[in-house]
């Protein structure tokens, strides 16, 4: 079933949100956060964490919860190609048609692989996702809990009239130390030019980066 708000459901899926969200938003509440609010969610590959941040009334956005990620599969690098194992690197968007509420991993986000830029790049994939379950082959594996709660809190997002959820995935945290010492590896340049200055830009304001593919690059793009 569809909702009136776009975002499918299922009868698994009602139940975890009958379960969670009372709990959530007590938790929300209690830091002056509310459920509904927008979600940024930043996946860091090396370190397996899932960051999972909630906008505020300020304007800003505030970090909720850093989640293990329970299993990814390939190496530091983004996805080329259909098969080759390795989970995305870039920036994509869960819109509310790409929340599976059946899905045989418990419940998933689709991210929505491939998108302009790896298009751009002739790259191919499908079914790409952040899930429950803790088994990848090319995806970003949680364990069901922690795909329960970041369910309920991006379909509470996205029936209160947020469009898509912005979810940025790194090699790693990049840090000028960590880019040094990826020095001469392929995708250095790749890391350094395009991945990190939209790294950058949210740690100094904490307001998700809008960023768009120019050509073949992902660049930063004016408010």
């Amino acid at each position: 079933a569809v909702t009136a708000s776009g975002v499918p459901a299922s009868a698994r899926s009602r139940a975890v949100v009958q379960r969670v969200a009372p709990t959530l938003r007590a938790e929300l509440e209690a830091r002056g956060l509310r459920l509904g609010a927008p979600v940024f969610l930043r996946v860091f590959k090396e370190e397996r964490e899932l960051e999972v941040w909630l906008g505020h009334p300020d304007g800003r956005h505030r970090l909720l919860e850093t989640h293990p990620i329970c299993a990814v599969s390939g190496e530091l690098g983004p996805k080329l190609a259909e098969g080759d194992g390795q989970a995305p690197e870039g920036f994509y968007a869960v819109r509310a048609g790409q929340l599976n509420p059946r899905s045989r991993f418990h419940l998933a986000l689709n991210l929505g692989f491939p998108n302009a830029y790896d298009r751009a790049h002739d790259r191919t994939g499908s079914f790409l996702m952040i899930h429950g379950a803790c088994a990848s082959r090319g995806c970003y594996a949680m364990t069901d809990p922690t795909i329960e709660r970041v369910w309920v809190l991006v379909d509470a997002a996205l029936r209160a009239g947020q469009r898509a959820v912005p979810v940025h995935a790194f090699p790693f945290r990049m840090s000028d130390a960590r880019l040094e010492a990826a020095e001469g590896q392929r995708w250095h340049r790749f890391w350094a030019e395009e991945l990190r200055p939209v790294f950058d830009a949210f740690e100094r304001t904490r307001v998700p980066p809008r960023v768009r593919v120019r050509g073949d690059r992902y660049v930063l793009a004016s408010r």
